[in-house]
């Protein structure tokens, strides 16, 4: 299996993406670019539509258009370029923090995490939104610092059964996951599902081939049909296949140091996506690996679970 090149023109930090069953698109965010981005795989160019502040993450709805989590706020947009509904307001300080990783649940609420710029708090944030059966929308903290202290929401997704969820606070290179109750939208019984081994001192990208022996930390995730944890390996040049019980299936190196979120996609959910940063990376890396921020594809044997969609 080998990686094809899905993009022609990189974004700084490609993020959330997620494949869009109608519409037969690849949709994504370049974060420090305030862009929603999304394409037809080899039918389209990529088309781009500018936020007024950083998008976090995304997902369809339901009723058409998307939900967007901003820096400011949770917008809904009923088409692709058209105006922004503001819906609810997340109990954070923008000047400190902004939304980052999310998706939806199987019944159709928003979940988005938090990231805290200053990297010093610790206060990252999980939070559910519910705007389902045109109530007033509801929102719940799920995970904050009393529970597990982060400072980079990451790696959210559900189990094929519900029964588990998984979330990640990257500087800490671990994954957890919590028992999940859908119905009553409750976590318990939290444990450690993947533990990475942290950076070394002084350790440098530097496009050197062994990576300086460091492995990456756990961004963002997508589960297969089987229950496979799939991850994107920040700075360690991979996505990794994790088994149910957090064991190491198989690791696939991306032509990118830096790749951020994957997804499944393609008629039959069985290519494999993943977005990827250049903001902020060093010379040295980028003329190793100038096609990163791109997004790249490849074939997998086992299919995705196909996107949630937002439920208002």
């Amino acid at each position: 299996m080998s990686w094809q090149t899905v993009t022609p023109q990189p974004c700084l930090l490609g993020e959330s993406p997620f494949w869009h069953p109608h519409e037969q698109r690849l949709y994504w965010v370049d974060i420090a670019g305030r862009k929603i981005l999304r394409t037809q795989p080899g039918l389209s160019p990529v088309e781009a539509w500018a936020m007024p502040s950083e998008p976090g993450c995304i997902a369809p709805a339901a009723g058409g258009g998307l939900v967007i989590a901003l820096r400011h706020g949770v917008f809904r947009a009923r088409e692709w370029g058209g105006p922004l509904q503001h819906i609810a307001t997340l109990d954070y300080d923008p000047q400190h923090l902004r939304a980052n990783d999310g998706k939806c649940d199987a019944l159709g609420r928003f979940w988005i995490g938090t990231l805290d710029e200053t990297r010093v708090a610790r206060n990252a944030a999980l939070y559910c939104l519910d705007c389902r059966a045109g109530i007033p929308p509801q929102i719940e903290r799920q995970l904050d610092q009393t529970v597990l202290p982060a400072t980079t929401a990451n790696g959210l997704a559900w189990s094929p059964d519900d029964r588990t969820l998984y979330w990640a606070d990257t500087p800490s290179h671990a994954i957890q996951a919590w028992d999940y109750d859908l119905a009553r939208n409750c976590l318990t019984g939290q444990r450690t599902f993947a533990q990475f081994a942290p950076k070394p001192p002084g350790w440098q990208s530097d496009g050197a081939a062994n990576n300086g022996g460091y492995q990456g930390r756990p961004d963002g995730a997508a589960v297969d049909v089987l229950g496979n944890y799939w991850v994107a390996m920040y700075e360690g040049r991979r996505v990794c296949q994790l088994a149910p019980d957090g064991s190491l299936l198989a690791e696939f190196a991306v032509p990118a140091q830096c790749p951020t979120m994957p997804c499944f996609g393609g008629e039959d959910l069985q290519t494999l996506f993943v977005t990827s940063a250049r903001h902020g990376r060093g010379a040295a890396e980028l003329t190793r690996f100038p096609e990163s921020g791109c997004v790249f594809a490849m074939r997998v044997s086992v299919p995705g679970l196909p996107v949630n969609f937002f439920v208002d």
